[in-house]
């Protein structure tokens, strides 16, 4: 079994990188390892590895969007298995194996022989994503964060708490849009969001659907309709903490296999942090899946706290 140490130097706080290196210089296995300096590295490094036809294990060592591309490297190839070492600042999917987890994915030697489980994937418009893929005002929220970083002096939640003032105060929450899912056809109706989840968390801890799972064959698709202001905030936490259900009049549930939504103007996606925009999306269960390993001592089942009531 060859092991494959993907390192995303961007990732996280500066000194995050040295620490990593100096728990693999104590491993007990022999490894490799594979800086990334530009957006695509990690997925460029996985495809090679995969081009070998041998049996490695891929740690993506960075944040969300270093495993989105490890992911979508390894997806379908039976002999590959990936994991992500949570060297970012979000690793919103790994909070799936609870509130340990950032000490249980930086144990090495135990991820190292870990367990693995085959996992179902999201294909947005041929874009793979393992967590949530959202369309709305939460997707132009993190799509411009990015931009808000690059501020001097914008801290990561300075730079969230701006994107947010902008996209919901001043550009307005609900956009006109057509979704179908199952039995919901919303006929070019201003809506406020749109989720898909096959994890559990994203947005730095948003769980939309507490008993989402990542190995059961069904996407977790939440439709908001257009809400008032003063709603959006009162409604805010509780979609965080996964109540849609008290919510029917509001929110629009589907458990199935795909969704398809358009608009006149380019719609903001954004899969597992990777923004995308386009005028029409199809996201639907993928047909491939991709095998994830993790720590004996991990869990990734739903803890009855995380259930919606």
């Amino acid at each position: 079994m060859r092991h494959l140490f993907i390192i995303n130097p961007a990732a996280g706080k500066k000194e995050t990188t040295a620490q990593l290196e100096e728990l693999l210089d104590r491993l007990s296995f022999p490894h490799a390892v594979a800086y990334t300096e530009r957006e695509g590295d990690a997925r460029r490094f996985t495809e090679e590895a995969a081009r070998l036809g041998e049996p490695v294990r891929v740690y993506a060592c960075g944040g969300d969007g270093t495993l989105n591309e490890v992911v979508n490297g390894a997806a379908g190839h039976d002999h590959m298995a990936v994991t992500n070492v949570p060297k970012g600042t979000g690793n919103d999917f790994l909070k799936i194996f609870g509130p340990d987890y950032r000490t249980l994915f930086y144990d090495l030697e135990g991820l190292a022989v870990g367990p693995q489980i085959p996992f179902d994937l999201i294909d947005c418009n041929g874009h793979l994503g393992l967590d949530v893929v959202c369309a709305g005002v939460d997707a132009r929220i993190a799509a411009d964060v990015h931009r808000y970083k690059n501020w001097r002096f914008v801290s990561g939640i300075g730079a969230y708490i701006l994107s947010l003032v902008e996209n919901v105060l001043f550009k307005g929450i609900a956009r006109p849009i057509s979704v179908h899912m199952g039995e919901i056809a919303w006929e070019n109706q201003p809506a406020s969001l749109l989720c898909v989840c096959n994890g559990r968390y994203y947005g730095g801890g948003f769980m939309p659907v507490g008993d989402a799972m990542p190995d059961d064959g069904v996407l977790d698709m939440l439709l908001v309709r257009k809400v008032s202001l003063p709603t959006f905030l009162r409604l805010v936490g509780q979609y965080a903490r996964g109540q849609y259900k008290r919510y029917p009049e509001l929110i629009f549930a589907h458990h199935g296999q795909s969704v398809a939504l358009s608009a006149g103007e380019p719609i903001t996606v954004v899969v597992d942090g990777e923004v995308m925009r386009d005028t029409a999306f199809t996201i639907r269960l993928s047909e491939k899946k991709v095998n994830f390993f993790y720590p004996a001592g991990a869990d990734y089942r739903v803890p009855r706290a995380d259930k919606t009531s």
